[in-house]
């Protein structure tokens, strides 16, 4: 008897500490992934996502010396809306992912996943929290 309750003692701990399991969008394309406490948007393999607050509404204005620092997460030819994730036309003739209209980008400086050195670049650069 005392063994089952240390047993779901454990069990219950486990529960409470386990992370978030992150939710996949775009069929796996994009992640929500738990990064320093925030639901952050990353691409499937765990490189976080950002918005730029010049950008409005489904257009992005980041192109030439912007775009090499911040790529953004580009959409195939022929990709449609899915949820809260809509196609945005680039001036150049190709498309990107916006999340909730918020065309989505890359920062140049992010090695690895997890990494977050783009947030809060320049006051206008931030994590594309979910």
């Amino acid at each position: 008897m005392h063994t089952r309750s240390i047993l779901a003692g454990m069990v219950a701990l486990a529960c409470l500490t386990a992370p978030v399991l992150a939710a996949d969008y775009l069929g796996g394309a994009v992640k929500s992934t738990e990064i320093a406490g925030k639901m952050v948007l990353t691409d499937a393999n765990g490189m976080t996502l950002y918005t730029f607050d010049n950008d409005s509404a489904g257009t992005s204005n980041c192109y030439d010396s912007c775009a090499v620092k911040w790529p953004p997460l580009m959409a195939e030819a022929g990709a449609a809306a899915d949820g809260d994730f809509s196609v945005v036309a680039r001036t150049d003739g190709t498309s990107m992912w916006a999340y909730k209209g918020a065309p989505l980008y890359y920062w140049q400086e992010d090695m690895q996943p997890g990494d977050i050195t783009g947030d809060g670049v320049g006051g206008v650069w931030h994590l594309a929290v979910e």
